[in-house]
């Protein structure tokens, strides 16, 4: 009974983080779906600062705004946008919505599975879940923000680069671009925990340094594979593109990997004993 009633707790403790998230998600998710942001100029000393109002409305909201940012940032011009299906805009709506959410639920989303997790933790892995929360953090920011505003608009601008040498119309449906354009950017900002991962690996003793370097072939081709799955289309252009830098954090990892464990080899070796005389 001590068993099963431990992992009762358990599963109760999980069940209310998971709806402590939810309830967090759910509202940042109405939100965006049913308000939009209004710019206005407010006068502050005689100096006008931007600023942004929530006002509600169900059509043109913060994710119809953010798509529209998408469209012009990311298509060059001259590409038309086609609602193929009958509730592709919703369902682009919605795409948006969710991603945005679960970025600016990031926050307490961490806290709620730290939470959970420190107290069956040890020292050390406490101690190096401290140290490499802030770095992942800024790592999945920096690898979606490249992936949003540099490598996904130069795919798109590549790519139609070969419709227009066919002498092809220049047309995509919008339901494939909002998700190409979301999951391409969403897999960058995956692609840079990959040194952080690699890291902690080592950190906890789970995987020597030495076998990152030793598998170097099998991560190469993994990182290919990750790239043919995550983009949609089968030119390989785009698997390259995001296969390449993937190998680059790869090795990137197993660097700061071994360069830690020489550190701690060192720091484990009995002091040089000088003899007398």
């Amino acid at each position: 009974m001590g068993e099963l009633e431990r992992l009762l707790g358990v599963l109760t403790e999980v069940r209310r983080r998971v709806v402590r998230i939810g309830v967090v998600l759910a509202g940042i998710f109405g939100f965006l779906l049913f308000f939009e942001l209004d710019p206005v100029q407010l006068p502050v000393f005689g100096v006008s600062i931007p600023f942004a109002y929530p006002w509600p409305s169900p059509f043109y909201n913060v994710t119809a705004q953010v798509f529209h940012a998408m469209v012009a940032w990311m298509l060059p011009p001259g590409v038309v946008l086609l609602n193929v299906g009958v509730g592709d805009s919703i369902l682009v709506q919605m795409e948006i919505g969710i991603l945005l959410a679960i970025i600016l639920g990031m926050p307490w989303i961490v806290h709620e599975v730290g939470a959970f997790l420190v107290p069956a933790m040890r020292r050390n892995e406490r101690m190096l879940l401290r140290q490499i929360g802030i770095p992942a953090s800024v790592l999945f920011a920096f690898g979606t923000a490249i992936g949003l505003f540099f490598i996904t608009p130069f795919t798109f601008r590549l790519l139609f680069r070969y419709v227009a040498a066919m002498g092809l119309a220049s047309v995509l449906g919008v339901q494939d671009f909002a998700t190409f354009a979301l999951l391409y950017s969403l897999a960058f900002g995956v692609v840079f925990e990959l040194p952080v991962f690699v890291y902690a690996l080592t950190r906890l003793g789970v995987v020597k340094a030495a076998t990152w370097r030793k598998h170097w072939r099998g991560a190469v081709l993994g990182s290919l594979v990750f790239g043919m799955i995550i983009t949609p289309d089968n030119s390989g252009i785009t698997m390259l593109l995001i296969a390449t830098p993937m190998m680059g954090l790869y090795f990137g990892g197993a660097y700061f990997a071994r360069r830690w464990e020489h550190k701690a080899v060192e720091r484990r070796a009995p002091p040089a004993v000088v003899g007398a005389g």
